[in-house]
């Protein structure tokens, strides 16, 4: 687990939402998400906003096309600055490691610290059934485990994945290193709202999970600082008991 392992989702309308939220939550989120909601409606502008107030930005933006332009899209994302971004890892082994070697290659030539770069591997609204209509006919746990492989096969940091697979992804990736970001986490009490594989934050920390993404039971609450806080202590209490 890293020092905060919550990423806050600003999964809002507008630049002015995101960037109240961040000066509310500033000092409380280890890292804030920037997915294709805020992406589309405020553009890359937003994350150099965020980035330029001291915080880290996950980018959110699940890239799957042809190799060359997610390796591309990969080195836009190195020059926002960017802590974390990621791509579907049923793009394949090529687009993953095209997009590896073109980060690193970048990072290596301007002696800066590149990102880290997750494989999205079975998204946390997907039952079996919705995986079954789009032809994939793997029990869920078994292909999340597959593409968790084949992204550690590929030279990627780590995989996004439920939190009820963490523990089979540990299980089958020999890299004590390998990352793994959990969405579908839901605080107790909170609606599960379009997630259908979740756990409560503390739940997913403790089946090994680096990171946590938790948007609307925070961003939506009240009080935000008050709900975060709460998560927080949530988790660390779980951690350290005494």
């Amino acid at each position: 687990m890293t020092d905060n392992p919550l990423v806050i989702a600003l999964d809002v309308d507008s630049a002015d939402q995101a960037l109240s939220l961040v000066e509310r939550l500033s000092g409380i989120a280890g890292m804030f998400k920037i997915g294709k909601q805020l992406f589309t409606a405020a553009g890359p502008d937003v994350v150099r906003k965020i980035i330029a107030r001291g915080e880290r930005v996950f980018l959110d933006l699940k890239f799957h096309d042809i190799p060359n332009t997610v390796a591309k899209a990969g080195i836009q994302a190195v020059h926002l600055g960017v802590s974390i971004f990621n791509l579907h890892a049923l793009g394949g082994s090529f687009m993953m490691r095209t997009t590896v070697g073109s980060v690193k290659e970048l990072a290596e030539r301007e002696n800066i610290r590149p990102p880290l770069i997750l494989g999205v591997t079975v998204l946390t609204s997907h039952s079996q059934d919705t995986l079954n209509e789009v032809g994939i006919v793997k029990e869920m746990a078994e292909e999340v485990v597959e593409l968790a492989k084949l992204c550690e096969a590929s030279g990627l940091d780590g995989v996004v994945a439920s939190p009820q697979e963490i523990m089979k992804i540990r299980s089958a990736i020999n890299s004590p290193d390998f990352v793994i970001l959990t969405p579908g986490v839901r605080p107790i009490g909170t609606s599960s709202h379009d997630q259908s594989r979740i756990m409560t934050p503390a739940e997913a920390i403790d089946a090994g999970a680096n990171f946590i993404v938790i948007g609307r039971p925070i961003t939506a609450a009240n009080d935000p600082v008050e709900a975060a806080n709460s998560i927080l202590s949530e988790i660390y209490h779980k951690i350290n008991p005494d």
